[in-house]
């Protein structure tokens, strides 16, 4: 199964999160730290759910898009 990570850099450094997994986030100071620390919370994430959430979960089809905007 393929999962979505996103990764959003702030002042603060950078904040990744699982879409497929509600309150599955992490952080880093770098883009290659926040990627490795999400990997790893959604190992761990998985790891609690009972064969029926895995079913749920890897049954969903998550599509993404983008939209391009002008600011003005």
């Amino acid at each position: 199964m393929k999962l979505s990570i996103i990764i959003e850099e702030d002042k603060s450094g950078f904040f990744a999160y699982f879409p497929e997994l509600k309150g599955c986030q992490s952080q880093g100071d770098t883009f290659e730290e926040a990627n490795k620390n999400i990997k790893e919370a959604i190992d761990l994430y998985l790891e609690t759910l009972n064969p029926e959430e895995i079913s749920i979960i890897s049954s969903k089809n998550i599509f993404s898009s983008s939209y391009e905007v002008a600011f003005v």
